[in-house]
């Protein structure tokens, strides 16, 4: 019987493609993890914020501070009443981990007011995002609910970011928050519009908020911040007026809310002191991050 010819190019091929069948790829062997467009197999991670804790919020304000904001506190009847007012009252949060608060309130003769310190840790989700980025975002939500123009290069907030800062605000904010953000709904223009007012006598009034004091973005506070200014006229026997200090460093954004509520219709809080008092207690918060 006569034999095939042995044909060495038609081995070396068959050879060639049985490897490529057993061999690692798409057709078999170990899965390959790249992902389309990915050069390395792998993609560097956003860095994480600067900071990975909060600190106790009712501790950050001293009594000197208190004494100043809270007109009054050392009236109080009775040591056990007084140190309760300054202790304050923790806010009521889901995370402790992310967000904090503490509030203390004080009624007076002559006024009752209201403090309020937030701390919110900010951590993306997004490994292509830092920490840092996505605080931005939740800053730049702040600032355009008080109605400011957006710092020069901080990114627009996504709606993830209103959700989660709504959310927050929500568990932090209680009874300061409510009685300004009412205000600010209603009146807000008129806080930072009205040149002038007039008391339920009919006699003029000094500026609503006096040139200069208006609604603003700040320097030298951490990374970045505001100052809002607001006051409040109607849905209420007298006016009050809410000042409003929000600053960012790195990866937690910082609020400090302060009202204050004449005990008389015809009284309205001076702006130039309760924007001062609340800006040096932002100082002292900022400094402490820093430390």
């Amino acid at each position: 019987m006569q034999r095939k010819a042995y044909v060495p190019g038609v081995a070396a091929l068959i050879a060639a493609l049985l490897t490529g069948c057993t061999g690692g790829g798409a057709l078999g062997g170990e899965p390959d993890d790249s992902k389309p467009g990915d050069t390395g197999g792998t993609t560097a991670a956003a860095e994480p914020g600067k900071y990975r804790t909060l600190p106790e919020p009712c501790g950050q304000v001293d009594r000197g501070t208190l004494d100043a904001m809270l007109p009054g506190i050392e009236e109080l009847p009775g040591e056990e009443q007084q140190e309760k007012a300054y202790e304050g009252a923790p806010t009521v949060t889901f995370d402790t981990d992310r967000r904090v608060g503490c509030r203390w309130k004080v009624e007076s003769s002559d006024a009752t007011h209201r403090l309020l310190v937030d701390f919110e840790r900010v951590a993306s989700y997004d490994t292509a995002v830092s920490d840092d980025t996505r605080a931005a975002e939740v800053y730049s939500s702040k600032v355009r609910k008080a109605d400011l123009p957006d710092p020069s290069g901080t990114p627009s907030a996504g709606d993830v970011a209103d959700q989660d800062d709504e959310g927050a605000t929500e568990d932090a904010g209680a009874e300061p928050s409510d009685s300004a953000g009412s205000g600010k709904g209603e009146d807000k223009g008129k806080g930072k519009g009205e040149s002038s007012g007039s008391s339920s006598s009919g006699s003029p009034q000094e500026a609503v908020t006096p040139p200069g004091l208006e609604p603003r973005n700040l320097d030298d506070l951490g990374d970045e911040a505001f100052l809002d200014d607001a006051l409040t006229t109607s849905g209420s026997a007298t006016r009050h007026r809410t000042v409003t200090v929000v600053f960012r460093t790195s990866n937690v954004v910082v609020t400090v809310e302060y009202d204050e509520q004449p005990g008389r219709r015809t009284e309205i809080p001076d702006s130039k002191e309760m924007q001062d008092k609340a800006q040096e207690l932002a100082g002292k918060l900022a400094d402490g991050f820093a430390e």
